[in-house]
């Protein structure tokens, strides 16, 4: 028996954001956008600031490569390419001396494609600049999907990102990390827990998103303290943090276990976490306790937050 299948529809990007800097870039900026973005592109970018400042310009999101600290700006366009955006790629690159250039685009001009590739054939090595296309798909009346379509990379860009990545190039302590994350996400996915893991990257720290813009779940491995850090961080809503500490009493009871509730006083961030010490991070045969230990608080904390936002 043939099932009735259905039509992929393309979305105008403008039917989905009005507005560049007030809707599509606010909704690249938040976590689980910038990640699909990263995951396409093969680094982890960690937004900074979005419309920020070169002279009397504004460059839509200024982010950085997580793993190497390398400038990112990301410029938006939803519609064709023109000359004026390709210009402000340039100026906001120099102002804030970026070596990844991202242009966001609904479509590209085969003159642009070209320009993109000229740059990145003549230009120092280490600035890197990519033209992508948004498109935007339904089916039926579901939900939009969007789909990032790199249409011009660097040259050897694969290279260069396994390159960077190779463990056997990073220090001790980041091949651990590095390898410890891998294990992580493949034991989350052998137990099939619901959870939306993203590349392991050689870093203290691993986030997963769980359906909130303003805020996500983190865990840290800190190898000076021998602890793991499990806890709910919020960006930048402080609202959210006072609206969650209203319900302190309620939420540590569900949970059965207290948190540390940090405002963080002069930051943007705040943040609610449990603490297991003493754990011998280069004991890897302790590694599936810490992965069962760490996944069950982070099911409650998902769980139980979910109810009081």
């Amino acid at each position: 028996m043939t099932r009735d299948l259905g039509k992929l529809e393309k979305v105008r990007l403008r039917d989905i954001w009005k507005h560049e800097a007030l809707d599509f870039t606010t909704w690249l900026s938040k976590d689980e956008n910038i990640q699909n973005l990263s995951e396409e592109i093969g680094i982890e970018i960690k937004v900074l600031e979005t419309e920020a400042s070169v002279g009397n310009f504004n460059v839509d999101i200024l982010a950085e490569d997580s793993d190497c600290d390398r400038k990112i700006i990301i410029e938006n366009q939803l519609e064709k390419t023109d000359h004026d955006h390709l210009g402000k790629l340039i100026t906001y690159a120099s102002g804030h001396n970026a070596e990844i250039i991202i242009w966001i685009v609904e479509k590209a001009r085969e003159e642009h494609k070209r320009a993109i590739e000229w740059l990145n054939e003549n230009i120092d090595e280490k600035i890197n600049f990519f033209l992508i296309q948004l498109e935007v798909w339904r089916i039926g009346e579901s939900m939009p999907a969007p789909k990032f379509q790199i249409i011009s990379r660097p040259n050897d860009w694969a290279k260069t990102i396994k390159h960077a990545s190779d463990s056997g190039r990073l220090t001790n302590v980041k091949a651990l990390q590095l390898e410890f994350w891998e294990s992580f996400k493949e034991y989350v996915e052998d137990k099939g827990l619901n959870f939306k893991l993203r590349k392991p990257r050689p870093q203290h720290w691993y986030d997963i998103s769980y359906g909130n813009s303003s805020s996500h779940l983190t865990v840290t491995v800190d190898t000076r303290t021998s602890a793991i850090n499990c806890m709910m961080y919020i960006e930048d809503n402080m609202d959210l943090y006072y609206k969650f500490h209203d319900h302190k009493e309620e939420i540590e009871k569900e949970l059965g276990f207290s948190l540390e509730w940090a405002e963080l006083p002069g930051k943007k961030a705040s943040k609610m976490y449990i603490t297991r010490n003493n754990i011998n991070f280069e004991n890897k045969a302790a590694w599936k306790t810490y992965f069962g230990w760490i996944t069950g608080k982070l099911e409650l904390l998902r769980d139980v937050f979910t109810k009081y936002l």
